[in-house]
């Protein structure tokens, strides 16, 4: 009877348990490595895609006949970055979007708190947001030509909206999905209005404003693009729409690539610095995110 006990243990592991090939490590590392294989492979299918159409010119309605292939799109990324004007390109554009981001951050957060907190504020100050937010960048560019005295200034200006009204919005709705109850239960251990801010307002709308600020990334990189385009001298959009005017197909598919990977590469960083300051936030990426749903 003790032997058979003790071989059914054995075959179903201690207690009874399934016995696991490694633990809970070894399969979130065998997912994760599943995730970036399927991830390389979608991004090694748009390349042959994109080579099969280009190479053999294929016309079918969209036409790949100008377009150039991967190939000499990589011969031309490796003169262009051995050419400091390029390189100056890139640096101008990383630090327009950086002082426009950084100058978005700093004013919505703040007021999109005060927003969430005070109703008052909220008033007065949301129906004026909702008339400017839907006004696109591009729309922006004579008025910001207008308002500032250098085209610097502008662009800044420009990319500063971009990025705005998405992290101004999601503080707003972050700190109005705080739970009521926490509130009250700080204020009866006598937090005032700087604790509740501190305690409660904050941490509690971090999730929303990290999602915020990643999406207003994204829009402050199209905003900035469209303003290079139009009243720059230097920067990424600026090297795309001079492409354009020179016919060199090849600088302009490189300057879309560099916009989306630098685009990838300042969001990764706003996520990697959401889950330092949100420790207690579950890890999981989007895709895993949609499966778990």
């Amino acid at each position: 009877m003790t032997g058979a006990i003790a071989t059914a243990r054995e075959e179903t592991g201690q207690g009874g348990r399934p016995p696991s090939a490694g633990g809970p490590l070894t399969a979130l590392r065998r997912k994760t490595a599943w995730t970036w294989t399927l991830s390389v492979a979608s991004l090694l299918l748009f390349v042959l895609a994109w080579h099969v159409a280009t190479f053999y010119r294929l016309d079918l309605h969209i036409r790949f006949i100008n377009v150039p292939t991967p190939q000499a799109v990589a011969a031309r990324a490796v003169i262009a970055f051995g050419d400091a004007r390029f390189l100056q390109h890139i640096v101008v554009s990383l630090q327009r979007i950086g002082a426009g981001f950084a100058l978005a951050a700093l004013a919505a957060i703040p007021l999109g708190l005060v927003m969430g907190r005070f109703q008052i504020i909220r008033v007065l100050v949301y129906p004026v947001v909702e008339v400017l937010r839907p006004i696109p960048a591009i729309a922006w560019v004579p008025m910001s030509i207008m308002l500032w005295p250098t085209s610097e200034e502008s662009i800044v200006f420009i990319t500063f909206l971009g990025a705005f009204f998405p992290v101004l919005i999601n503080t707003l709705h972050g700190v109005a999905a705080i739970d009521p109850a926490l509130i009250r239960a700080s204020r009866s251990l006598g937090a005032n209005e700087a604790a509740l801010f501190r305690h409660v307002f904050l941490p509690g709308a971090l999730p929303h404003i990290f999602t915020g600020l990643t999406v207003g990334m994204g829009v402050a990189w199209v905003s900035l693009i469209a303003a290079e385009m139009i009243s720059g001298q230097f920067g990424i959009g600026y090297f795309t729409w001079e492409a354009y005017s020179l016919v060199q197909y090849a600088d302009i598919v490189l300057g879309m690539l560099l916009i989306g990977v630098l685009g990838l590469l300042s969001s990764g960083l706003l996520r990697l610095l959401g889950v330092v300051l949100m420790p207690w936030q579950p890890r999981q990426s989007p895709s895993n995110r949609e499966a778990a749903r």
